[in-house]
């Protein structure tokens, strides 16, 4: 399969996934919010949540199983896996325009995952961060075209973990404080303010590192230096 034609595959799986998500928070909503979705929050019955934590693992679950058998190599299923989920998360934005006219603005405060705790914030930071893993996966893919792909050592790993515990940590860090056994204290926050800083730094952190790892991996497979 090319490059080509296994984007194109990737962005409808990633479409009609998104449609599927976005149906399945249309019914919530209409259980929750009948006047439409707003903070503070409606704290749903133990079993629905449950049920929603099993369907968020679900999804996980298939984005990577698309990659894996999308790609060629470990580097390639990785890089599909990004697009996958880079792409769905941006389609279910779309579709929810579409369907309930909703979120008002990119700035527009959404409950984004469950898992382990609600993430919280701006519909633009989610958005922001599924534009850097689709460009990345696109990386990862044009890498894997050109050859065999020096794995990223250990410090490339660790800068990405750190990277990615920051960005968890902007949509978290002002839940955890908040959940009591009842959710009493969680459904009557408002979010106001947004750590932008841990957005921004966590995103500059995965970038920058990833770039100069695929530039090196870029520049080794070069025909003169490869191939004499």
């Amino acid at each position: 399969m090319t490059m080509r034609r296994g984007l194109l595959h990737a962005t409808a799986f990633a479409f009609a996934m998104a449609n599927v998500e976005t149906m399945i928070v249309v019914y919530l909503r209409r259980l929750y919010y009948p006047e439409g979705f707003q903070f503070p929050l409606a704290i749903i019955d133990a079993p629905t949540f449950f049920l929603e934590l099993a369907r968020e693992a679900a999804t996980v679950v298939m984005l990577a199983t698309y990659g894996m058998a999308a790609g060629r190599t470990k580097v390639g299923r990785f890089g599909y896996f990004m697009i996958g989920f880079g792409l769905w998360d941006i389609f279910y934005y779309v579709w929810l325009k579409m369907i309930l006219n909703w979120p008002a603005s990119l700035l527009t405060w959404d409950v984004l995952f469950l898992i382990p705790v609600p993430w919280i914030g701006p519909v633009i930071a989610p958005i922001s961060v599924a534009c850097t893993l689709i460009g990345m996966g696109v990386v990862l893919l044009v890498l894997e075209a050109r050859g065999p792909v020096r794995p990223a050592g250990r410090a490339v790993w660790s800068v990405q973990v750190i990277a990615a515990m920051l960005i968890i940590c902007s949509f978290t860090i002002d839940v955890w404080p908040r959940l009591d056994a009842d959710g009493a204290t969680l459904s009557q926050w408002v979010p106001t303010t947004y750590h932008w800083w841990m957005l921004i730094l966590g995103q500059l952190l995965a970038v920058s590192t990833f770039a100069v790892w695929a530039r090196q991996v870029y520049r080794s497979r070069r025909p003169d230096v490869s191939e004499g």
